[in-house]
């Protein structure tokens, strides 16, 4: 998710592959859970984007929010 929203909410998998450092099974196992927990959607038909919804939004400022109150206190997530 970092990665689709470095790239400005929309990423095509490769871009995701490469800045998650993942496997292609790995990429397409995790997409699809992302998917079904509504935090991203897919586009396009012949060449897919990435995009996260209002919910992924959400999660990732609510992530940084705790990221940044564990930094606080010297912990790392």
């Amino acid at each position: 998710m970092l990665v689709i929203q470095r790239e400005n909410n929309e990423a095509k998998p490769t871009r995701i592959l490469y800045g998650a450092n993942l496997s292609h099974d790995r990429l397409i196992k995790y997409l699809d859970e992302l998917k079904a927990l509504g935090v991203i959607q897919e586009s396009g038909i012949d060449e897919k984007v990435y995009s996260l919804t209002q919910k992924g939004v959400e999660f990732m400022n609510n992530f940084r929010k705790v990221e940044s109150f564990a930094s606080a206190f010297g912990f790392k997530i």
